[in-house]
């Protein structure tokens, strides 16, 4: 039995593709072996910042059964699964709960805005019921920035009540504190995990009782992180907490998923990481040269 608690640092992992905008399995093993090799404690592969809605399910079941066949331990993934459709969810979440994986991290359905909370109630429910796994540990997956589909924490009670060993937590990037706080006060004593959906919250959620965080600059910065993680009682945490946080703060003046591509194309030397698929665009030259002095400015040296 797969144990419901999960923590620590966990990155969703940047998909790689080639200039034929195909995703590269071999460029994504590595750049996953060394994640948890400096810091990571798992990967929440197919992520926002993994472009995962820009793959198509067979691209994910792919590459995820990559991973796994070249040694990434099923324990350290939580694949995303949610997707506008009810079946392609389903299968998603089926395939990753075969591979044994951790938990798997879920959007909810995010094209209909203004949807109520029985109708998302009913998506998530029927989802778990399809799959029918008694090992699914669901991580619930709150990005109202982007989704613009807000999962509440009454949806979440009815949810645990149905569901108690099934949902197992939630990643909260809602990007408001007072949001993340009001889930641990209501949450943290229960079992349910509260992952803060970026760095800059971490100390702040390991206070109040989270278990970590799932942040994009976990791709480029983890071993930083995972020091925040490591040492959240220590004294000087604060100032660890100040300096990813400074981190962070560089890199999202940028568009997030190009940024931190470019960030690993400079440091590998591999110009090909750069590769967004469409709509995104790469940085320009002018801005990667303006990314890397602010970084090399923060005293930021990505070794790969």
């Amino acid at each position: 039995m797969i144990p419901k608690g999960l923590g620590g640092v966990w990155a969703p992992a940047i998909t790689p593709f080639r200039q034929n905008l195909s995703p590269d399995p071999e460029r994504f093993v590595r750049h996953a072996r060394w994640l948890l090799a400096n810091g990571c404690s798992g990967l929440a592969a197919f992520g926002t910042n993994s472009e995962a809605n820009s793959l198509s399910v067979e691209e994910r079941m792919s590459l995820l059964e990559f991973l796994v066949a070249n040694g990434v331990s099923p324990a350290a993934l939580m694949p995303g699964t949610g997707c506008c459709a009810l079946t392609d969810s389903v299968r998603l979440t089926a395939h990753a709960v075969g591979l044994g994986c951790a938990g798997v991290l879920m959007l909810p359905p995010f094209y209909y805005k203004g949807v109520s909370e029985e109708g998302l109630f009913r998506s998530f429910s029927e989802i778990v019921e399809r799959v029918g796994d008694a090992r699914l540990r669901l991580y619930l997956y709150h990005i109202p920035p982007v989704a613009q589909v807000a999962i509440s924490i009454p949806l979440i009670e009815r949810l645990l009540k149905r569901y108690p060993q099934t949902v197992a937590g939630i990643k909260d990037s809602s990007g408001d504190w007072n949001n993340t706080k009001s889930l641990l006060d209501a949450f943290a004593n229960t079992g349910f995990d509260v992952f803060a959906g970026s760095e800059v919250f971490l100390l702040a959620n390991m206070r109040h009782g989270g278990v970590g965080c799932i942040s994009a600059t976990a791709n480029v910065n983890p071993a930083a992180i995972h020091r925040v993680f490591e040492n959240w009682r220590e004294p000087d945490a604060g100032r660890m907490q100040e300096r990813i946080a400074a981190t962070r703060a560089v890199v999202q003046k940028y568009p997030m998923i190009p940024a931190l591509k470019a960030i690993v194309a400079r440091a590998s030397a591999d110009p090909e990481w750069a590769t967004v698929r469409p709509p995104l665009v790469e940085l320009t030259a002018g801005q990667c040269e303006s990314l890397a002095a602010e970084l090399n400015a923060h005293g930021f040296t990505l070794v790969t």
